[in-house]
């Protein structure tokens, strides 16, 4: 795996849940084959998408092993691990890399606000703990903490390091990585309010780290397919212009709440939002919809859209 580059959409996954609230793992089979069946190059589960920090540390254990036992071995399945220190995130690498993962994403702990010296010694600190496979989510929207390319250059030099998603506004910042050249698939998040995508691919990216390949897999892969050629150049365009609609809708609220109402209201196995957090409803979900059927998704994918007083129920 370390020696293989990761390219094109890795999708960051919803967790599902049962009415009751638990984790529904019929779910997570069913979304792991839609996922296959439709382009997605790689997975990672409990991630911002997947409702991770309102997970309990029992469930985010019972989600490594239960979902690893899913692979087929057509898409690696990568865990979010970071915890809120460097021993617990060692510990959490540890434990995925036992029972199955392909690899581990990191951002940094949130909340504490460590200074940017700090952070690469957790993120080197990490690597030095496991041969497992990780990768870099530079997330200061949701952590704070914002790694500088030069930081970003010197801890992918370490040979664990094999993914990098880039999540800050800077836009000059993926321009930066790209030239360094570092060993790592550079990806970006598919947020169009960011405007990290289009750079991204066109200076040689590898692919994007996206959350609206929940609904729209084979589109999301399309647009993360590297360009080698006029032709995924020109279809990378189509595609995204087409897209813009869903990709500001699943961002018009704090993630996961867009994209996983929508999926309800789909008829996808995806569940309620885990509390405080509430799905959308009213004329909010349903423009989600109209954006979905105006596209023809809900016809390439079959999805069963319920009448939103369904949905709400």
């Amino acid at each position: 795996m370390s020696n293989t580059k990761l390219t094109g959409s890795f999708v960051a996954l919803i967790t599902p849940f049962n009415k009751d609230g638990s984790v529904d793992f019929a779910a997570f089979r069913t979304l792991l084959k839609f996922h296959e069946d439709n382009g997605t190059s790689a997975i990672l589960i409990m991630g911002s998408t997947g409702e991770s920090s309102m997970l309990s540390p029992e469930e985010k254990k019972q989600i490594i092993v239960e979902t690893a036992k899913m692979k087929t071995g057509r898409m690696p399945i990568f865990f979010g691990c970071t915890g809120n220190n460097t021993e617990t995130t060692i510990g959490n690498v540890r434990f995925a890399k036992d029972n199955g993962a392909d690899g581990a994403i990191l951002a940094a702990p949130a909340y504490i606000c460590a200074p940017e010296a700090d952070i690469e010694g957790f993120f080197l600190d990490v690597a030095d703990a496991t041969d497992l496979p990780l990768g870099i989510y530079n997330n200061p929207p949701r952590v704070k903490s914002d790694l500088h390319w030069d930081n970003l250059l010197r801890i992918f030099k370490h040979p664990n390091y094999v993914v990098h998603k880039e999540s800050t506004g800077r836009v000059g910042q993926v321009a930066q990585v790209l030239a360094g050249k570092p060993n790592v698939a550079v990806m970006c998040c598919d947020s169009p309010n960011l405007g990290l995508v289009v750079p991204t691919m066109s200076l040689g990216g590898h692919g994007t780290a996206n959350m609206t390949g929940n609904i729209a897999p084979a589109e999301l892969a399309t647009i993360s397919t590297p360009w080698t050629s006029y032709r995924e150049a020109e279809g990378f365009k189509n595609a995204y212009l087409s897209l813009l609609p869903l990709l500001h809708y699943t961002y018009s609220a704090i993630n996961p709440v867009a994209v996983k109402s929508l999926m309800k209201a789909l008829g996808m196995p995806a569940g309620d939002l885990r509390k405080p957090l509430t799905n959308l409803e009213g004329e909010a979900l349903a423009k989600g919809i109209r954006i979905v059927q105006e596209l023809g998704l809900d016809k390439r994918y079959g999805y069963n859209i319920k009448p939103l007083s369904a949905v709400a129920a």
